[in-house]
């Protein structure tokens, strides 16, 4: 790395030169004072005037560079062109060349021409060591190094030579040497301070990038000394700590900074020695990486690295935002996103948790309770109604819980406690009984008052005992029970419950095959003219003979099967054998064939009819199909659909069990209707109480100003089947006082022996 020419080294470089000659201008001018009093020495010991024009030149000269000198000083080093310091470089020779031209005159002069050996010695010495001090003062100048050196030493060699003696002579040839050396150690000093101002400026500008890289990372940065002192701090570092003064840091203890960020409240003041426990793990290599809390709003994660000469560098970023989502995304996970209760999951371990703290085994329980008919409010008041509705109940069990029970939500409506009964108290059935009977009430929503129900069921088990794949199912079947029984309650459960279930499993599974297989019968109860004397219709009615249980009541196996979801199967055969068996019948009598809520929630139910119609070549208008009313709640705007393209095709639409429902008037004017058939609930004790054969009559009447066909369901006895014709109550009569439910074979022979008796009748009139 050798500098050739000023026009090869920098700008920067080359003005870094130029200036060092400007520099240390005592020793110049002390010089200059030195050969002024020397010449003037040698006028006053030779006489010689010569000497005093010359040190009147040098004073000139002396002025002319303190002049120069000045203004260099005050010019503006930084706007300075490369042309405006190679001017700078000029001046400086014209001075000092001038200097060192007059030194080698008064040596050449007083060597050639006076001859005296004060002179001479006088004169060359002083010339020559100011060659010397040309390496010290004009390294940065190659021209300021040859020029000096040539004119001064150039008149000496001239007198030594003119002198023409050899010894002169020779003398004067050993300049040249000295002239090359003094060339050479100049030129040396140069090229190892341009080097240097080289390798310094690299350094500068990597120094000043990494402090820029240093103080705009994304992390912040901490290198510690053996003893935990800081040696280096980057700008981030003192943002996440909101600590100040960057420079004031260094060589300050970590623990220190720590505890001045306490004292100004930046740290909580229960965690600082958890902090620097972590710390001094990450410090010592006992940790890698580290998490550390440093209050409720931010959260550092450090990395260290150790570095073999004992350095440690540590390296942390904010992970506050990452914390949160986590966090988030942890709460979505545990907890119920409508009510905030834990889900089921969470609520598992929760107890686990509860139950391995637990330092005395103890009874324990969990109850399941579910709300009841809580379908009926999201159909009444919408799904948003309903959601507000399980808030308020999840806020009043949590209330009701306190501290004795952990609430959490299953799904739906369905919610589940556990109840640790820490103090192992004998009265745990007491109070989740009281607890189940503070959770029914009145309850406020959007303006409506409802008055809700809920049914529980529970199971106590000692704590060591807990299964978390066994809790449910128990508590599960207890809440069958209550449900099963009598809604609204709670039950505790009972192996037996077990025995139950799994039969009913079994009875589940024996029923599916039974549809698949064909396992099912047709039962029909006519439907008479009130006076008895001819069958207008028969309901056809599902019979299932189980092999081993014999007959099972369709009330059990008809709820089983809207439970499975396989009631449209039942309903398919139903319509099939209906219509195959009342082909066969005499005209015109009708069969009438029950739907289930499931059937009518798709338009697949109308191409089921359609096919068994076909199948057997039923007309159909012999075809009756029965809704219910809590068919008509479900999803209304589809039932009438369905209901008004059966009733196009020629199919009679009948309500059946009337009255039983919510708001029954309000379908018989907007649905297709064609019969209402009056529940049994209706005809009960009218033999002995008027009000309700007041209610009977008004509904009939009510039906009847709407062109409704009536028939009256469960008439059981003559009284009641004489007060009904006696009223007109009925277009037709069902019920056990005419025929019990019979075979489709039974039915014929009942048509045919009617059939005789009015021949016999008629006979009998005509006689």
């Amino acid at each position: 790395m050798k500098p050739q020419s000023p026009n090869v080294v920098p700008t920067d470089v080359y003005l870094s030169f130029v200036s060092s000659l400007f520099g240390n201008r005592k020793t110049l001018f002390t010089g200059m004072i030195v050969q002024i009093l020397t010449y003037v020495a040698v006028y006053s010991k030779s006489g010689a005037h010569f000497y005093i024009y010359l040190s009147a030149v040098f004073v000139i000269v002396c002025g002319y560079r303190i002049y120069w000198f000045q203004r260099f000083d005050a010019a503006d080093k930084e706007a300075m062109s490369r042309e405006d310091i190679a001017r700078w470089e000029r001046r400086y020779l014209y001075g000092g060349v001038s200097t060192t031209t007059l030194l080698g005159i008064g040596s050449g002069f007083a060597v050639l021409v006076l001859q005296d050996f004060f002179a001479e010695i006088a004169c060359v010495a002083v010339t020559l060591a100011s060659m010397v001090s040309v390496v010290g003062r004009n390294y940065g100048s190659p021209k300021a190094v040859n020029l000096q050196t040539i004119s001064a030493s150039l008149p000496i060699s001239l007198g030594f030579l003119l002198l023409r003696d050899p010894y002169m002579v020779l003398l004067s040839f050993t300049l040249i040497p000295f002239v090359l050396t003094t060339r050479s150690m100049a030129n040396g000093v140069r090229e190892f301070l341009y080097k240097n101002v080289i390798a310094s400026r690299e350094i500068s500008l990597i120094a000043d990038r990494f402090d820029t890289a240093l103080n705009n990372m994304t992390h912040g940065l901490f290198m510690l000394d053996g003893n935990n002192r800081i040696l280096v701090v980057n700008r981030k570092a003192c943002e996440l700590l909101h600590l100040t003064n960057q420079d004031q840091l260094k060589d300050c203890e970590l623990d220190v900074v720590l505890r001045y960020g306490v004292r100004n409240a930046f740290i909580d003041g229960s965690l600082p020695s958890l902090i620097q426990r972590q710390l001094a793990q990450l410090v010592d290599g006992s940790l890698s990486r580290t998490l550390i809390q440093f209050n409720e709003d931010l959260f550092l994660e450090f990395s260290a690295n150790r570095r073999p000469d004992g350095l440690v560098v540590l390296i942390f970023e904010d992970v506050t935002s990452r914390i949160r989502a986590e966090r988030k995304i942890l709460h979505m996970v545990r907890f119920d996103p409508l009510t905030g209760l834990p889900n089921r999951e969470y609520f598992v371990d929760l107890v686990k948790e509860n139950l391995a703290a637990r330092r005395l085994p103890g009874t324990i329980a969990i109850m399941v309770i579910d709300v009841d008919d809580f379908k009926h409010v999201n159909d009444t008041k919408g799904h948003i109604s309903g959601d507000r509705m399980l808030v308020k109940i999840a806020a009043r069990l949590k209330e009701q819980a306190g501290g004795t029970a952990l609430v959490a939500r299953l799904m739906g409506d369905q919610f589940v406690l556990f109840f640790p009964n820490d103090d192992n108290a004998p009265d745990l059935d007491t109070r989740i009984r009281s607890l189940h009977g503070a959770i029914a009430g009145n309850y406020e929503v959007d303006g409506n008052t409802f008055r809700i129900s809920v049914s529980g069921g529970y199971v106590t088990i000692e704590s060591q005992e807990f299964r978390p794949e066994e809790w449910q199912i128990k508590a599960d079947l207890a809440l069958f029970e209550t449900k099963s029984r009598f809604k609204g309650g709670c039950s505790a459960f009972e192996e037996e419950m077990d025995a139950r279930y799994i039969e009913r499993q079994k009875l589940k599974d024996d029923l599916r095959e039974a549809i698949e297989n064909g396992g099912l019968h047709a039962a029909y109860q006519p439907m008479f003219k009130p006076d008895g004397s001819r069958i207008e219709c028969c309901e056809a009615l599902s019979r299932w003979v189980h092999p081993e249980k014999g007959s099972v009541p369709p009330t059990v196996f008809v709820q089983i099967a809207e439970e499975m979801g396989i009631v449209s199967g039942i309903t398919k055969f139903m319509l099939d054998q209906a219509c195959k068996d009342c082909a066969t019948w005499p005209e015109p009598i009708s069969v009438s064939v029950n739907l289930s809520v499931q059937d009518l929630r798709s338009n697949d139910v109308v191409a089921m009819v359609m096919d068994a119609l076909k199948t057997s070549g039923l007309a159909p208008s012999r075809l009756h199909l029965e809704v219910t009313e809590s068919c008509l709640m479900d999803e209304l705007a589809t039932v009438r659909a369905i209901l008004t393209e059966l009733r196009a095709k020629g199919i009679t639409i009948a309500i059946d069990d009337f009255g039983t429902g919510f708001s029954s008037l309000s379908y018989l004017d907007s649905l297709p209707i064609d019969i209402v058939k009056i529940d049994r609930s209706f005809v009960r004790n009218i033999t002995e109480d008027a009000r309700r054969l007041k209610l009977l009559r008004g509904t009939v009447n009510l039906s009847r100003e709407l062109g409704l066909q009536i028939v009256v369901e469960g008439v059981e006895t003559q009284d009641q089947l004489t007060l009904i014709n006696k009223y007109q109550c009925a277009d037709f009569v069902q019920g056990y006082v005419f025929s019990t439910p019979v075979p489709t074979e039974r039915i014929i022979a009942m048509v045919e022996s009617l059939a005789k008796k009015q021949v016999v009748r008629r006979r009998k009139k005509v006689a």
